[in-house]
């Protein structure tokens, strides 16, 4: 039986089936709109989850940002913003500061290269670190980096990097860079596969594909999983694509995250200890130019998505829903944002089952979602090309 800890088995496997997308083998037709692929390998497409029937009030906090990628709550009331070009931006008293936050350290910017996620320390109240994710290096060697700083209301200080990708690449592709702590104070966060180089998501000797566990201060610790000889200690999943979703979920217990598929195939899985996610052995999507990706959508030795859409919705920010302004029946659903089908899709859960869909904000490309400690769900909005109209909503019930 093949595992996650026979990491050559499964490269020889990823060999075979790029071999085969190169012969042409199962081209699919270019028209994403009518499947695609071969249909041995094709779900069937789904429609567009229906709009949702709960009216929202949608009040507007900022708008005028460039890509704006996260979003974090101080425990003051602050609001932080990340722009992808390399800027943390600040929402005090329903008001965007017009000044950026000093010392951000040097953000390599190119592609889907930027400033990633910002999150405070568990502890911020009294140690003042903010956690955030970004590109650093050039375009021909590049990759995730996480770092943490103290953080005085105007800027940063005490820069210190805690992790890097490795090994660096060249393409300006597919970084992840997600963070979220865990009630034990274990940082997790997520690395892309780097687009081309799809089968370092099975290298267990890089951090490629994957979600990393470190203490807080960015050593290793000791009960990650082993994913066999040679393998990197700070694994605690692989076989990734592209995961930009990650949000511990409280009551469940769990660690949700949401990846990128390609011409189909986005996924919500849960996060568990030592697992391989298949990819790029398994997935329910086809090249971008309609080539087979594999024959598999399920591969001997990895785990199913918990949910997977095709078409994609081009998955971004992930949250869980507890608070006390939206209904009962909204507890511990999945909100996710939508950048490609452009809205907020509610994935309503009853307990562990997925029970139903629907939408919001339908028209509006979804980069992050939040829970606000008020209850109220907060939004960051982006246009395509990068100019600077991206918006920060916060949402209630009508």
């Amino acid at each position: 039986m093949r595992t996650t800890s026979r990491p050559q088995i499964l490269l020889s496997a990823v060999a075979a089936l790029a071999l085969a997308a190169c012969s042409g083998g199962g081209a699919a037709t270019p028209d994403a709109s009518k499947g695609g692929g071969d249909p041995e390998l094709q779900t069937t497409l789904a429609p567009p989850a229906p709009e949702g029937t709960l009216k929202l009030n949608v009040e507007k906090l900022a708008d005028g940002l460039v890509n704006p990628w996260s979003i974090a709550f101080l425990p003051d009331g602050t609001i932080l913003v990340t722009e992808r070009p390399g800027r943390i931006r600040i929402i005090r008293d329903g008001a965007l500061d017009p000044t950026p936050v000093a010392g951000v350290p040097e953000v390599y910017v190119g592609g889907q290269a930027g400033l990633f996620d910002v999150v405070p320390h568990p502890d911020f109240t009294n140690n003042h670190l903010l956690y955030f994710a970004y590109a650093h290096g050039t375009a021909k060697a590049n990759g995730t980096r996480i770092a943490r700083a103290k953080f005085d209301g105007a800027s940063l200080s005490d820069v210190e990097i805690l992790y890097d990708a490795k090994p660096l690449k060249d393409s300006n592709h597919h970084f992840g860079g997600r963070i979220v702590f865990a009630p034990d104070g274990k940082l997790f966060f997520s690395v892309g596969e780097g687009s081309k180089y799809k089968e370092r998501a099975q290298v267990m000797s890089t951090s490629f594909g994957a979600i990393i566990r470190l203490n807080d201060d960015g050593t290793i610790p000791g009960d990650n999983p082993s994913f066999g000889e040679g393998s990197l200690p700070e694994l605690w999943t692989k076989g990734h694509r592209n995961p930009q979703g990650l949000a511990y979920d409280p009551v469940r217990g769990v660690l949700w995250e949401t990846e990128h598929g390609p011409r189909g195939g986005d996924e919500v899985n849960i996060i568990e200890k030592g697992q391989n996610y298949g990819w790029p052995l398994a997935t329910y999507g086809i090249d971008y130019n309609g080539a087979r990706i594999t024959p598999f959508t399920e591969y001997e030795g990895t785990k199913q998505p918990f949910k997977h859409w095709t078409p994609s919705l081009g998955t971004s920010g992930l949250s869980v829903y507890y608070g006390d302004l939206f209904p009962a029946d909204w507890q511990g659903d999945l909100l996710v944002g939508s950048m490609a089908l452009l809205a907020l899709h509610r994935v309503d859960l009853d307990g562990d089952r997925e029970v139903g869909e629907e939408r919001y904000l339908i028209g509006e490309r979804v980069r992050d979602v939040r829970v606000g400690p008020d209850g109220a769900i907060y939004v960051t909005t982006e246009e395509h090309s990068g100019e600077p109209i991206g918006t920060v909503l916060r949402l209630t019930p009508q």
